[in-house]
């Protein structure tokens, strides 16, 4: 959308995605949506892309514990640490002997493993049990375990997990205890101790960083300055001070970019743009430290921005992943007309397959093969 803004393109979307809703759903949607920073979506749920519906929202608890608690779940030197709390339905058959079972089950099975060979310390686990001295919070200590019960009002059976990570600035989608929280709560459900959650949550997520650091995993641009875009260079910082930050400390800019989110869902991804020629060139080449000639490969883009290009705003929404939320689907292969196999076949077709002679000379092609040194 030309000469328009984040607002602008919300609005719209979020206008498009109600009517969907009442059109095809019969549902009524809030509005205007929720809105939350990305740094208030990782601290509270772990993840960029939070399933607000689930009640288990994540506290940072490190003031509380005793550094001897601290040093026994994590050898990382002041680390931070983050707790929440699984409680099951009041209709389920709830006791400390119950939690204790479905806890002990979940981190020896195979959707435990991550968790118990987490570098950054094993996740604690305490099980609220009236029976036994401090309800079973002792190794928190009386101050912390008090703090602990007045913060979640917790009930005999609940449990407590108490997960450490480095004390950086969020980057990535996740953290430990988010995909620890989603599932905890997958397992919970598949053993009937919570009912599946229902309804729409939908929500703006907002003021992402401009960059990140670059990881093994994550190369980025494959600029000098080890960092990253976080979504892609074109995305302009959102406000004036962000863009004098450009040249001050870049880690620090606040990115114009808004993602649609619902029920744990990334359903699309949008952002005001960068218009300026010199700007752009700027993140690229000064801030990410771009090579010349990594550079050159957007003369085009740099060609047309300096011809004269409006303030700019938009949104890409994944329709497969929209079709499937609509209809209740876990995976947009229950949506997509001739999915992929795991191997990225294409059954109908047989693709990929054997190329014959007569294939090969009717698009001029043939096969070289190369010597290995």
């Amino acid at each position: 959308m030309s000469f328009a803004g984040a607002e602008q393109v919300m609005c719209t979307i979020e206008d498009l995605i109600r009517s969907l809703w009442v059109k095809h759903l019969r549902t009524k949607l809030p509005g205007p949506f929720a809105r939350m920073s990305y740094v208030e979506a990782m601290a509270q749920y772990g993840s960029d892309k939070p399933d607000t519906r689930l009640a288990m929202k994540i506290s940072r608890v490190d003031h509380l514990l005793p550094s001897d608690l601290i040093s026994k779940i994590s050898s990382l030197q002041a680390p931070v640490v983050e707790a929440l709390v699984l409680r099951f339905d009041s209709s389920s058959s709830i006791g400390p002997s119950t939690m204790r079972k479905f806890i002990a089950d979940f981190l020896d099975s195979v959707g435990g493993t991550p968790f118990v060979s987490n570098p950054d310390g094993n996740p604690g686990v305490f099980i609220v049990d009236s029976r036994k001295p401090l309800q079973g919070l002792q190794a928190l200590g009386f101050e912390a375990a008090e703090r602990v019960e007045e913060m979640y009002q917790i009930e005999d059976g609940d449990l407590i997990v108490l997960q450490a990570r480095q004390d950086r600035p969020f980057f990535g989608g996740s953290t430990s205890l988010g995909q620890l929280r989603l599932a905890l709560h997958a397992a919970a459900v598949r053993q009937n101790y919570l009912r599946p959650t229902t309804g729409f949550a939908p929500l703006w997520v907002t003021d992402f960083p401009l960059f990140s650091p670059t990881t093994q995993d994550e190369p980025g641009q494959g600029g000098k300055a080890g960092l990253a875009a976080t979504h892609h260079p074109f995305t302009s910082p959102k406000t004036s001070e962000d863009v004098d930050l450009l040249m001050m400390d870049p880690r620090k800019v606040i990115g114009d970019h808004y993602d649609l989110v619902i029920n744990g869902v990334e359903l699309g991804g949008g952002s005001r743009r960068i218009h300026s020629a010199e700007m752009q060139e700027f993140v690229m080449r000064d801030v990410l430290k771009m090579s010349a000639e990594r550079v050159a490969e957007f003369s085009h883009l740099l060609h047309v921005l300096r011809a004269g290009c409006p303030p700019h705003a938009g949104i890409a929404l994944g329709f497969d992943r929209l079709i499937a939320l609509m209809l209740g689907k876990s995976s947009v292969r229950e949506v997509i007309a001739f999915p992929k196999t795991g191997k990225g076949e294409d059954v109908l077709v047989k693709s990929p397959g054997h190329i014959t002679d007569e294939v090969l000379q009717t698009y001029s092609l043939q096969f070289r093969h190369i010597k290995e040194d």
